[in-house]
């Protein structure tokens, strides 16, 4: 393997693609096992199908509880199932921790698993060396029932591909959190609020896009975006079903306050942390029913491409050119953070 030093953020997708490959194992039980795209383990039990899924909060230490709760639900909503109990590894800086510190994280969490009724309900604690802020690692087991699964491997050719909320919402509050004081040379404090805002109004979760599209249509994939984007998140839904992409610059809804940041400081917003979004894919019968539902919930959402055959390849057409979609293995706002 060679010795290269890998840059903050995903792994490649080849690399991680080849340690799944070579370094996992499947048990008859496991029904999803991991695969780029995949974000999620399901697991066959007696009645219904577990899921259970892990992911850590690095961006942020402020609102930390908030983010690790919503960021693995949204794994599990995207599967078509509801999260239920939640374990919390929490790693706390050396002689920056006080118990107000801990507290605080504590209660976060609480109330964000209140939120979604999800049981708190284990974990580990403990002040540890060379880290500057907080890390949680969250470990989220729910459950769906087996008509009701749904992955990122299941898009068909000819799908409409539809986006909830708008691309880069996490972006936008991390953002707005981290660089305050750069951005108080340029924008209003009430500006920089809805900013750092966005990961409550319109929100983080997806589990509420994920059940209203399901009620309203037959979802064949679903997926939510994290780091790097929406364009890497279509990249991996491409991958997962092992067809092609093209989707439309113009149509991809994004809020003014992320177009604001991002124009700003120079990143693409396609390629910017985007947890708050879900894509779903699903038969163009069923699109305005989908659409039109998610209006009712007070859900914004949108056509943005088709499902097209692997042989075409990921493209996004802007104005009357088509290209690649970039694949942003390194997320944008790191350029910034």
């Amino acid at each position: 393997m060679k010795k290269v030093k890998l840059s903050p953020g995903k792994l490649p997708l080849r690399l991680l693609d080849r340690l799944l490959k070579r370094y996992t194992s499947k048990a008859s039980s496991v029904v999803v096992g991991p695969s780029i795209g995949i974000d999620a383990a399901v697991i066959d039990f007696a009645g219904d199908y577990l899921i259970a899924k892990t992911d850590p909060i690095t961006f942020v230490a402020e609102d930390i509880g908030l983010y690790a709760i919503n960021i693995n639900a949204n794994d599990i909503a995207a599967m078509g199932g509801k999260a239920r109990w939640f374990l919390a590894a929490i790693l706390l800086p050396e002689k920056k921790t006080t118990p107000r510190m801990v507290a605080g994280i504590f209660s976060q969490l609480s109330k964000a698993c209140q939120d979604l009724d999800i049981s708190l309900c284990g974990g580990h604690t403990e002040i540890t060396f060379g880290i500057d802020r907080p890390i949680v690692i969250g470990h989220m087991l729910g459950e769906v029932k087996k008509k009701n699964l749904v992955t990122a491997a299941g898009a068909k050719v000819g799908d409409d591909i539809l986006i909830t909320k708008g691309i880069a919402i996490e972006a936008t509050s991390i953002l707005g959190r981290k660089k305050e004081k750069v951005l108080r040379r340029r924008f209003s404090q009430r500006f920089i609020n809805r900013c750092q805002e966005t990961i409550r109004k319109p929100g983080l979760s997806v589990f509420k896009d994920a059940q209203t599209a399901m009620q309203y249509g037959k979802v064949h994939a679903m997926h939510d975006p994290t780091e790097g984007g929406i364009a890497t998140g279509l990249h991996e839904l491409a991958r997962a079903s092992k067809v092609g992409v093209l989707v439309d610059k113009e149509s991809i809804l994004i809020l003014p306050e992320c177009r604001s940041l991002c124009d700003y400081f120079g990143i693409d917003p396609l390629g910017a942390i985007a947890s708050g979004a879900l894509l779903i894919t699903l038969s163009p019968g069923d699109t305005k029913r989908v659409i039109k539902g998610l209006g009712e919930e007070g859900i914004k959402a949108a056509v943005i491409g088709k499902i097209t055959a692997k042989r075409k390849g990921i493209k996004i057409r802007e104005g009357e050119k088509v290209k690649n979609l970039p694949l942003y293995e390194r997320d944008e706002i790191t350029k910034i953070l």
